[in-house]
């Protein structure tokens, strides 16, 4: 349980903050497909999946392989699918302060496939828009469609 639940002994600023770098690229950032694993602070049951994290760099970007820490920073503390997905884009918008964040988080829940429903393989996918993702739909649907091919 502790390494499935270290995640609290670690803040997420810290993860990001030694890898943000001056940067002068107005471009959309997406980084897709990142796995992970996590616990259902409800039924201590696991839920798994993928995570699409994109934003719009406002003088500074973020080293590739922290995205991923990011998640599974936030990843391993128990969770609710719609608290992980807001945490991630808000505690990325917090250290690199860009024009927006949109996060997109897929997946699936033991604690309905084993117990209530007993219906195996359905997928939970939400999602959380800050800055100019969320103001503008051209912006948002760029992100939407980069993480939706495969």
């Amino acid at each position: 349980m502790r390494e499935l639940t270290d995640g609290y002994g670690v803040n997420p600023e810290d993860v990001v903050a030694d890898a943000t770098f001056d940067q002068d690229y107005d471009e959309m950032v997406v980084v897709k497909d990142i796995a992970f694993y996590s616990l259902c602070e409800h039924h201590m049951l696991p839920f798994f999946g993928h995570v699409h994290v994109g934003y719009l760099p406002k003088g500074k970007v973020v080293g590739l392989s922290k995205i991923p820490r990011l998640v599974e920073v936030f990843s391993h503390r128990l969770q609710i699918q719609e608290k992980l997905t807001k945490e991630i884009a808000e505690a990325l918008s917090a250290v690199l302060a860009p024009k927006g964040v949109g996060v997109v988080v897929e997946a699936r829940h033991l604690c309905m496939e084993m117990r209530g429903v007993e219906r195996p393989g359905g997928q939970m996918i939400t999602s959380c828009m800050l800055g100019t993702f969320r103001r503008d739909p051209r912006t948002r649907a760029e992100f939407l469609d980069l993480v939706k091919g495969k």
